[in-house]
């Protein structure tokens, strides 16, 4: 159990984890196809015809009932920091979006273009990695990857972060049936889809390993 001591350290490793997780905005500006849950939200825009913003949040509001579901009980804690985590990363997303723009990634030579999509999976792999153990506020994607993989999958986060894939593939295949085509899919989007569950493992081994997993389910 955390003490209460513990909670500035763990707040900032928490600060530290989102700004790593932010990390997305690179795999977005280098043209090699986002992350999962990224692509799965552009797709379902352009297919509703809404704003990116409004299918990151209306995503948030589902998966974060899910979990509550997932869970077999309520918890108003998780339901609220779920909430809380979301809106504003959405924005934090956003704005390195824009201040990467400049560097016209997207323009650079493949072989730049695929290190600098790769060095945002390992951002945010990393990022969930270490702000899932400082155990402040989660994602309520991320979420739903932890309680499969310590409630569902003894401890697998490989087998966590891909069964967490199975609804944002979903919706992407309903939009392509619906629209006749995907955007923002790629070689980063098969990465993350194989290899993220795997540097989420490493990273709990060897990025700051002082900090442990905690869940009471």
């Amino acid at each position: 159990m955390h003490s209460q001591q513990d909670f500035p350290r763990r707040l900032g490793y928490l600060v530290f984890a989102i700004v790593l997780d932010a990390a997305n905005a690179l795999m977005i500006n280098s043209n090699l196809g986002s992350a999962v849950w990224t692509a799965s939200g552009v797709n379902l825009a352009q297919a509703l015809q809404v704003s990116y913003g409004t299918t990151l949040f209306g995503y948030a509001l589902v998966v974060t009932v899910a979990n509550q579901f997932l869970l077999r009980r309520f918890d108003g804690r998780m339901l609220i920091s779920n909430l809380i985590f979301s809106l504003p990363f959405s924005y934090l997303v956003n704005f390195f979006v824009w201040l990467y723009q400049p560097l016209a990634l997207g323009q650079l030579p493949l072989f730049w273009r695929l290190l600098v999509n790769l060095l945002g999976l390992f951002g945010v792999a990393a990022g969930v990695s270490i702000y899932q153990r400082a155990n402040v506020v989660q994602h309520p994607n991320d979420e739903l990857a932890y309680l499969l993989r310590f409630k569902y999958l003894k401890g697998s986060a490989v087998w966590g972060q891909l069964l967490s894939y199975t609804p944002p593939i979903l919706v992407m295949l309903v939009c392509w049936l619906v629209t006749g085509h995907l955007t923002a899919i790629g070689i980063g989007t098969l990465l993350a889809l194989t290899v993220q569950g795997f540097v989420i493992g490493w990273s709990d081994q060897h990025l700051i390993p002082s900090l442990k997993h905690h869940y009471s389910f």
